[in-house]
């Protein structure tokens, strides 16, 4: 990475020793993240510190920790400046949802460039969301925040079909469910209610989301915000159609086979969202519908995209999405450059509940032209939930090809080679 050597030869005496800066990654403690910004943080002389719960978040693999508790962010920004009295952090960065807000927090209690607080609950949040995008008059869909602790008919009244019901603050498509009239949609808010029964904030857990469906073709925009300007790094289509009744992503490919000017639009949406929600640093992760209307943002996350995809951001970009998240995050400019041919994922979907015996089909899969690699990450003999109360994919298949119809054609003929042996779960009755 020439252009990093460079910026930090900047003002430097021959001979002089540069000191490794400091970031700390405050992350829930099973992140799919944690990983490649370790090893991103281990390319770039990174001195990297995990917070996250537990009394030593990564031990055994020479990553220094810091003990924090999500649900109690006093305590946690507490320990997070002790730390920061021994060395002084250069960043702070969140990972996932669940870890964004504490990270804002201790950016601003720690001196360092951050968003807004306010900013990124509204982009947590998917109420407050659709709040601030119609108050800034950004094309929005019909939607009604729906309070579960109040009697439900007369707040069902209103509603049109068909519509979406969600979760206020999941991610992953988890307890996303279509509605085509009132009995299925009183059946989906009844579904969703015990998705979101054990979640710790009781406004997250006593109130759901109903919008009106978006029909169109779907895209992710992955970005990076400086100063409130936004620099899209990709934008993935999502081939599969996504009708419900449930939202299950399955394949992004990358470059998008949209026309220019609709990813123009796309663009130019999105960063006219992250100013409705007050965001100015930082990773974006949008998902948005095209149609004959225009471009809708379905939502704005202020993370990077979730699981193992950020893969794909090294094929666009030329560096890993990660590295670009800390270089960015230490006020470094990297010069990106694109790369020639395509590139895809595929989140392989939970075909059923269950136990999972066994992949059959991964080393055929692995020998189909274009896939660079097979990845499974649930290990045999645990349970499987698919959507919409799920919040995992089996694993990922990753290809490179020439152009985006063979990148998407290799992993839909990789796909087809596993065959995914689950076992009945039978859960005993409790007396």
């Amino acid at each position: 990475m020439a252009g990093v050597a460079e910026a930090e030869a900047v003002g430097a005496v021959a001979g002089a020793v540069v000191a490794r800066p400091r970031v700390l990654l405050v992350a829930p403690r099973e992140s799919y993240r944690i990983a490649p910004y370790i090893a991103a943080a281990g390319e770039q002389d990174i001195d990297l510190v995990i917070a996250s719960e537990g009394e030593h978040a990564l031990a055994g693999i020479g990553v220094p920790g810091v003990r924090v508790d999500l649900a109690d962010p006093e305590a946690s920004l507490a320990a997070i400046r002790a730390s920061a009295r021994e060395r002084p952090y250069a960043a702070v960065i969140g990972t996932d949802d669940a870890s964004i807000e504490l990270a804002v927090q201790a950016s601003e209690s720690l001196g360092l460039v951050h968003n807004p607080v306010a900013a990124v609950r509204a982009a947590r949040r998917k109420d407050l969301a659709r709040r601030q995008l119609s108050q800034a008059g950004v094309p929005t869909p019909d939607y009604w925040p729906i309070e579960l602790d109040r009697p439900l008919a007369p707040q069902l009244d209103v509603v049109t079909y068909p519509c979406v019901v969600k979760p206020v603050a999941l991610s992953a498509s988890r307890g996303v469910i279509r509605a085509d009239n009132r009995r299925e949609l009183e059946a989906a808010i009844t579904r969703v209610q015990r998705i979101i029964a054990g979640l710790d904030r009781r406004e997250e857990r006593e109130a759901v989301l109903i919008e009106s469906f978006i029909p169109g073709a779907e895209v992710a925009v992955e970005g990076l915000l400086r100063a409130g300007q936004l620099e899209v790094l990709a934008i993935f289509d999502k081939p599969d159609p996504l009708d419900g009744p449930y939202f299950e992503e399955t394949y992004y490919v990358t470059p998008s086979r949209h026309p220019r000017v609709v990813q123009d639009a796309v663009a130019t949406r999105v960063a006219e969202a992250c100013v409705a929600y007050g965001l100015r640093e930082g990773p974006v992760h949008a998902e948005c519908r095209i149609n004959e209307r225009g471009v809708w943002v379905l939502e704005i996350a202020a993370r990077t995209i979730g699981g193992l995809c950020g893969r794909l951001l090294r094929f666009g970009t030329g560096y890993g999405l990660e590295e670009l998240v800390l270089q960015h995050a230490l006020g470094r400019r990297v010069a990106t450059r694109g790369a020639d041919g395509a590139a895809g994922v595929l989140m392989i979907p939970i075909p059923q509940a269950g136990i999972l015996r066994r992949v059959e089909g991964v080393l055929a899969a692995s020998r189909v032209p274009h896939i660079e690699e097979v990845v499974i990450d649930v290990r045999e003999g645990y349970e499987l939930v698919p959507l919409p109360e799920g919040a995992s994919y089996l694993g990922f298949i990753f290809a490179r090809a020439p152009s985006a119809a063979e990148a998407e054609a290799a992993l839909r003929a990789a796909h087809a080679e596993l065959r995914i042996v689950v076992a009945p779960l039978w859960k005993a009755a409790l007396r």
